[in-house]
């Protein structure tokens, strides 16, 4: 009897001492209801408390697995969506806009740059079968992601007044899915293109003073160069590799979310992705004039893989001479004498 009243004593006790902190959660709740009651009297709809909880980021009780499952709302996402719907679309929007002007005006007054010395009607191959595989792979994958990226970005502001929700809706979703499937391809197609041309973007003495005369393209001088002049290979560089890469790692970290990345990580992926995606377009934009339009014979030289000797001359000179001399073979591995004998008929003129 006296181990039970003792036990019993003990119990009691125990109690007497929760009892003030079982006492003062309920009195702090009961002041919260009040507090609350006495806020929607006063301030009917406001819940700012309760909200300040919500997005908190602490994680509640949940049945679905995963990570931040728990996290009712997450704050980095209207953080994530002012400056992703603000500055940078407005920025970014603009700096396309200006790029296109820019390019057009230096078309109108500079025109496309030609040949100084008459053409030879001997052709040399510039670009191998491969070589313009793998070039061709890769423009197109980019131009895809170019044009659905910025359909993603603008479109809500710039086609969606035009052709209305329906065909935009249309028009996002497939742009959406392209997006998700060319990038992996896209990022193939860089790793050859890389391999394949590096060794001719290596740099070299000459290109300091390509770069000092500015290529010529503004005095009009013929400036000798490798195979590729040394803008060409700045973009290599920095275009190609550097943007590739940040755009590549950026896009798989949105592509592939099952690798249980948490949704801060998506969110800075895709700003990451957004203002890379957009330096890359707008440098390609050059890289593309340069290669079309702004000068004579570059689209025929990736199209069937050979120029005039000419033009090979001008815009290559110390390739073409290597070649010619012997010292070096043609891209697609035939000894340098056979360079004009290897020329198709349909590109002789």
């Amino acid at each position: 009897m006296r181990a039970i009243f003792s036990g019993m004593q003990h119990f009691f006790l125990g109690l007497a001492l929760l009892l003030p902190v079982f006492g003062g959660t309920a009195w702090a709740q009961a002041q919260t209801q009040d507090s609350q009651a006495q806020r929607q009297q006063v301030q009917p709809g406001n819940n700012a408390p309760t909200w300040r909880e919500v997005r908190s980021g602490r994680e509640g009780f949940t049945t679905v697995a995963g990570r931040e499952t728990g996290v009712l709302v997450q704050s980095e996402g209207q953080t994530w969506r002012k400056l992703r719907n603000g500055p940078i679309t407005l920025y970014g929007g603009w700096l396309v806009v200006l790029m296109l002007i820019a390019i057009g005006l230096f078309y109108k007054l500079r025109g496309p740059i030609g040949l100084h010395s008459p053409p030879t009607a001997r052709m040399i191959e510039r670009f191998s079968s491969f070589e313009r595989i793998a070039h061709w792979s890769m423009a197109i994958s980019f131009c895809i992601l170019a044009l659905s990226g910025l359909t993603m970005l603008f479109g809500k502001y710039v086609l969606l007044p035009l052709i209305g929700h329906t065909l935009f809706s249309w028009l996002a979703e497939l742009g959406k899915n392209l997006h998700n499937f060319v990038g992996p391809i896209f990022l193939f197609s860089i790793v050859v293109f890389v391999l394949k041309f590096i060794r001719d973007n290596l740099p070299r003495g000459y290109d300091l003073t390509w770069l000092i005369k500015g290529g010529g393209v503004l005095s009009g001088e013929v400036v000798p160069c490798g195979r590729f002049n040394a803008g060409e290979k700045i973009w290599f560089w920095g275009g190609v590799i550097g943007l590739g890469a940040v755009s590549c790692a950026s896009g798989l970290v949105l592509d592939f979310p099952n690798f249980d990345q948490t949704r801060s990580i998506m969110m800075l992926a895709n700003i990451v992705h957004v203002i890379a995606g957009l330096w890359f377009i707008l440098w390609a934009s050059t890289h593309i004039y340069l290669g079309t339009v702004g000068t004579t014979g570059a689209y025929e030289a990736m199209r069937n893989g050979y120029v005039d000797e000419t033009w090979a001359r001008e815009h290559a000179q110390y390739w073409y001479d290597d070649v010619k001399s012997g010292r070096r073979a043609l891209p697609s591995g035939e000894p340098g004498a056979a360079a004009a004998a290897s020329a198709p008929p349909q590109v002789q003129h």
